[in-house]
């Protein structure tokens, strides 16, 4: 696995090249940790992430470190397994706020 950041003024774009799994989880964590305080708002581009696991559902969804910069975080270019297992996950704990992370996309197609 592999990723590429690009920053944008106040967004920076992670595309993730591979698998997200518990083995890749803390590389990509380090990249978050790593961008500028200025990043106010942080793109994940799954298109070519395969396959993730529950790992992925961690770096999507777990609380922010309260002593970094608040990110808007959103997901792009999902790759059908990614999104099986995001809508699976919002089955079992409809609490976890899917909508937040497809911010363009209208409800009535995440309910399909």
């Amino acid at each position: 696995m592999h990723f590429t950041t690009e920053i944008d003024g106040s967004t920076a774009r992670i595309t993730v090249h591979g698998e997200i799994d518990y083995d890749t989880l803390h590389l990509l964590r380090a990249a978050e940790a790593g961008l500028p305080a200025s990043v106010t708002a942080l793109v994940w581009d799954l298109e070519h992430a395969r396959f993730m696991d529950v790992a992925g559902l961690h770096l999507l969804f777990e609380q922010q470190s309260p002593e970094g910069p608040v990110r808007r975080t959103t997901v792009t270019n999902l790759a059908p397994q990614p999104l099986r297992l995001l809508m699976l996950a919002t089955e079992v704990r409809p609490g976890l706020e899917l909508t937040r992370l497809f911010p363009d996309t209208p409800t009535a197609l995440l309910d399909d």
